[in-house]
């Protein structure tokens, strides 16, 4: 129901065959985020909502599933991503999705965060190729729905991903999401792209590459030396400069328009949030926590993160942001 809608965007030749969603960034890419940054920037295929909280569910409330509910995506496709490790607890939720409308859920073996890895959830359960299968064979035969994972090279050793991708050949699984790196890099240092080579021989399923695009330049040197793919993930790179797939794509967008659509942007998700946070501790908190990535989009001003960080009170905030839009 809610995926693989190709938007109408106008696109060049190049590139018009491939795939792209915008990555799940916990803590920012919520449904409303995604329906403002869409609005503004349309030219994602589709998203992978960050992962629903793993707990046992005496009911499933309208709250818990708030950020995948249809009626809250009726901008951007979105697909739901799950982190357990337990295969009643992914059937249960997995069944509660297809409720909805869901037929494609995405299977989180990948976040790094230790508070979840180090549970052998997220990229911890890497090395434990055999509780990955027997979870899988549970799944597929008691839920009636497409199941992509989305997984790094390994928790410590890159060599996981090597052990676990022969042993998925025989399930039938959408696609493959790998992020080159292991979990515990988090995303220090540089995606490990001869580590990503290693794994396409190793697999006949559909692979995303994920990791490290924040340029028209970074992309365009990882789909040169790997033809075969045509899906992407793209998350902090399109944050920092949200029109980095209409670069990708050819799209044309002029200097005036990309500042008109920045600011409009900024403040329509500022109010959206706004209206729906408690107190504006809070809302300057997210908008801080989104402008880690988005001062990306204001090379020359970087000195202005540091202002907007301090800004204590909503009216130094507008301050710190009046300065930088007028530079």
């Amino acid at each position: 129901m809610h995926y693989f809608s190709s938007g109408n965007i106008a696109m060049s030749t190049q590139y018009t065959d491939h795939f792209f969603y915008l990555a799940p960034i916990r803590g920012i890419t919520d449904a409303l985020f995604r329906r403002v940054y869409h609005t503004h920037f349309p030219y994602f295929d589709a998203a992978v909502a960050p992962f629903l909280n793993p707990q046992r569910f005496a009911s499933f409330s309208d709250r818990l599933f708030a950020d995948i509910l249809p009626e809250n995506n009726t901008a951007l496709s979105v697909i739901p991503q799950l982190l357990y490790n337990t295969a009643d607890d992914f059937i249960n939720t997995g069944k509660h999705l297809q409720n909805l409308g869901y037929n494609h859920i995405n299977w989180n073996l990948g976040c790094p965060a230790p508070m979840v890895a180090n549970k052998r959830r997220g990229s911890g359960l890497l090395p434990y190729s055999d509780r990955i299968v027997a979870l899988l064979e549970t799944v597929h035969e008691h839920l009636n729905a497409e199941i992509s994972l989305k997984m790094r090279l390994g928790f410590k050793d890159p060599a996981d991903i090597e052990v676990l991708l022969p042993q998925l050949q025989h399930f039938p699984l959408q696609e493959i999401i790998i992020h080159p790196r292991i979990g515990k890099q988090l995303y220090r240092g540089k995606a490990d792209h001869d580590g990503f080579a290693k794994c396409l021989p190793l697999t006949d399923h559909q692979v995303v590459y994920n990791g490290d695009i924040c340029t028209k330049g970074d992309f365009v040197t990882v789909s040169r030396r790997f033809p075969q793919i045509c899906r992407w993930m793209i998350g902090r790179g399109a944050l920092a400069d949200p029109f980095l797939l209409a670069d990708i794509r050819n799209i044309p967008v002029t200097p005036q328009q990309r500042k008109e659509k920045l600011i409009s942007f900024h403040h329509t998700l500022y109010e959206e949030l706004r209206r729906r946070l408690d107190g504006p501790g809070h809302l300057l908190n997210r908008m801080k926590q989104i402008w880690t990535y988005l001062i990306g989009s204001f090379p020359e001003n970087q000195r202005l993160l540091k202002k907007i960080r301090k800004a204590s009170t909503e009216e130094r905030y507008h301050t710190a942001i009046t300065e930088l839009f007028a530079d």
